[in-house]
């Protein structure tokens, strides 16, 4: 199934030059028509006071502010406006603890770098496909972290509602 996202909007947040470059043209061939880029998370925090796109692509090591960070700011409802917003990070760091690092901040998906056509569509499709209910805990608020389905009967047990309070 392909489908047309010529009227979904992207933030695409990356450093290198080529890398937002290539994120673009790719972006391009699905069919985007409309992508606003910046070089880092400060830029891209300035940018969403004033524009929201359906979806952010950023990388994970940037400076003065990282994916990380940006991420923490967007999903901070006392600083964004749609803290549901989507994010899909880029890193070419991918040990465990980077990744982990990235689900804890409220990542939505994550994309290792070379990020491949097919790579960035797939995590496209489950961000439109699959969205994840929204959770609300001690620390933390974004996507459940959790991929798969549990048969747990505790009284803690996750509801059916887009947010779930833990």
């Amino acid at each position: 199934m392909s489908y047309d996202l010529s009227s979904v909007r992207f933030c695409v947040v990356e450093d290198s030059r080529h890398m937002r470059s290539l994120v673009c043209r790719v972006l391009a061939s699905f069919g985007v028509q409309d992508v606003v880029e910046v070089s880092d998370g400060n830029a891209a925090l300035m940018e969403l006071q004033t524009w929201m796109p359906d979806i952010v692509i950023t990388d994970f090591a940037m400076a003065p502010i990282d994916g990380i960070e940006l991420t923490r700011h967007i999903r901070n409802p006392d600083e964004c406006s749609n803290p549901y917003l989507p994010i899909i990070m880029m890193t070419g760091y991918t040990e465990m603890h980077r990744v982990i690092e990235a689900r804890d901040a409220g990542v939505t998906e994550i994309i290792a770098k070379p990020v491949s056509a097919m790579a960035l569509y797939g995590r496209l499709v489950s961000v439109i496909d699959r969205p994840r209910p929204f959770v609300r805990a001690a620390g933390f608020f974004g996507p459940d972290r959790r991929r798969r389905q549990i048969d747990f009967k505790g009284p803690e047990r996750r509801n059916s509602g887009n947010e779930i309070e833990i």
